[in-house]
């Protein structure tokens, strides 16, 4: 893949699939996706642009204002127990 649309496509493609692969339950194909990535920069891009594209699509389809949507996740992820 060549030029910025593809390489960005790429990354948020292999992002989703890791979500995908843990929601699962294959933390192996998880694990071997992120270690796809190129860099940690590549896979910061890769999840930023996910996080800004899943966003962007709950808040078309609830009609929710971003800064409300982004407010109750921060409470979610607040409200959330830390992991074992």
């Amino acid at each position: 893949m060549t030029g910025p649309v593809p390489v960005a496509a790429d990354l948020v493609q292999r992002a989703a699939g890791v979500i995908a692969a843990r929601h699962r339950g294959d933390l192996a194909g998880a694990e071997t996706l992120l270690a796809s990535f190129d860099s940690e920069p590549a896979r910061t891009l890769g999840f930023y642009l996910l996080a800004d594209l899943a966003l962007g699509l709950v808040r078309a389809h609830t009609g929710e204002s971003l800064d409300d949507l982004v407010r109750q996740l921060t409470l979610l992820v607040a409200d959330t127990p830390p992991a074992p």
